[in-house]
């Protein structure tokens, strides 16, 4: 009995289990997921890291900007200074309102209803259009989240039909045998979760943050159209 442990004991003490060796023995088709899992993986931190950057810049910036509109300083003077640098939602927003505005003063007849259709449209418009800027990639993410377990498992089920067809070769059933075959087709899922968990969590940290900021943006664009209506009004009259 003793003899008969130590001779499966054995075996499986020189079989290496690391990461790069299950990898290394795979079949051809479970390699192909692991690297396609793999690459995937590093393009969702990748997008997960731009998008965390530029959720941090737009905020900064609109603190900044919103301070600056509320403080009282002339539309025209503001409007010249966002101009310049107009490199986020709030500015382009504000900037495409302003440059519409001036247009709509150059002709002989002003009409007050027409003039806040175009504001509100002008304004629609360019929201968004920067919405779906940082909405940008995440159906990538999404896609990542919900297919990579999907993919890993397909890699899993390959290799384990492989792991059994070299069983039925053999005719060996023990550990030593079927342990590797299983080892390095549970890698594939493994990596297609550790692929998902990632782009879920981001995706919904990313969809909640910009979600949140489309609100804090429409809500601007109404109060800056209740501005320019109410400014309109006064000039007409």
């Amino acid at each position: 009995m003793d003899q008969a442990v130590n001779s499966v004991a054995l075996p499986l003490n020189h079989v290496d289990y690391s990461v790069w060796s299950l990898f290394l023995q795979a079949d051809v088709v479970v390699k192909l997921v692991m690297i396609g899992l793999v690459v995937a993986s590093i393009w969702s931190w990748a997008i997960m890291i731009d998008k965390g950057r530029r959720a941090r810049h737009i905020k900064r910036e609109a603190d900044s900007f919103e301070d600056a509109f509320w403080s009282g300083n002339s539309l025209d003077k503001l409007h010249d200074k966002a101009k310049k640098r107009a490199d986020h939602p709030f500015a382009m927003v504000f900037v495409a309102a302003m440059e519409e505005w001036r247009r709509s003063f150059t002709g002989a007849r002003v009409d007050k209803a027409s003039i806040k259709q175009r504001l509100a449209t002008v304004m629609r418009v360019t929201f968004e259009r920067e919405m779906d800027k940082l909405e940008g990639s995440l159906v990538y993410l999404a896609t990542v989240g919900s297919v990579a377990p999907f993919v890993g498992l397909f890699g899993t089920v390959w290799g384990i039909m492989r792991a059994f067809t070299g069983i039925a070769q053999t005719q060996n059933t023990t550990l030593a045998v079927v342990a590797p075959g299983i080892a390095e087709a549970l890698f594939a899922t493994a990596i297609g979760l550790v692929a998902a968990i990632p782009a879920v969590i981001g995706y919904n940290k990313i969809q909640g943050d910009v979600a949140r900021y489309g609100n804090r943006l429409s809500t601007f664009c109404d109060e800056f159209h209740a501005i320019l209506s109410r400014q309109l009004d006064e000039k007409v009259d």
